[in-house]
Order: C-alpha cells, then structure tokens, then sequence
C-alpha cells in the first residue's frame, strides 16, 4: 500500500518532468539559449562576439546569490518580465505556449507557469559550479 501511495504521488511529478511530445529543459537550452550562452552556459556562444553586451555565464547564479539558486530571478528573466536597459533576450512564445504547472522559484509562492520554463529552469540548476 505503502508503494502504491508513493507512485501515486510521485506519477504528476513524473509526467511533468518527461511529458511526452514537450522537449526537455536541456534541450530548449540547445536550441534558444546556446547560441549566446554556450553549450556548458559559460556565455561563450558563437554569437556572443557579436553582442554589444556579454551574455551572462548561467552557471556561477548560484554563487552569485551567496550559494543559492535564484529561482524567482531566473524565472523573471526567461520569461521575459524583468527585461531591463539594452539586454538583449530572446522572446521564448512557443515555450509559452505549453501547459501549466505550479512552480516556485524559491519564494514560496506557486505560480502557474509554463512546464517547458520550469524545464529550462531546471536544467539551469544542473549548470551550476
């Protein structure tokens, strides 16, 4: 019984982290997000030469923010609305586009968000150094 209960509870986990026919967080991050970040996230991509502004190096935000990934931040900065200055992002409409799942960013607060954002920023947590 006791099995039973844990795959019932773990089985919406599951489906969101490997729903089928959505690409995986890795795999956004190849496609929208490496041309400027790089493949490990460095900020080292082909097109990074051709930016007026660096892109970020996406795996030191943990230790950026005293040890601690910055979830909500990150969140706020994919999703395009805490955009500031000349920065230079990516729209992501057909990430947008997906199903909706609670997410927190680490402020305790679920919000329905966009199942390929949560993936991306997932796979995000796995650069970390």
């Amino acid at each position: 019984m006791r099995h039973a209960l844990i795959a019932l509870a773990v089985l919406p986990l599951a489906a969101c982290v490997a729903a089928p026919g959505v690409p995986t967080g890795r795999a956004d991050f190849s496609a929208l997000c490496a041309g400027c970040h790089g493949a490990t996230g460095r900020g080292d991509g082909e097109m990074a030469a051709l930016l007026d502004q660096k892109p970020a190096d996406l795996t030191t935000l943990s230790a950026r923010n005293g040890g601690r990934f910055p979830g909500t931040r990150v969140m706020a900065q994919i999703w395009g609305y805490a955009k500031t200055g000349d920065r230079v992002m990516p729209e992501f409409g057909p990430l947008l586009d997906s199903e909706t799942v609670p997410f927190d960013g680490g402020d305790g607060i679920l919000t329905p968000t966009p199942i390929r954002l949560v993936q991306l920023e997932q796979y995000l947590r796995t650069l970390q150094q």
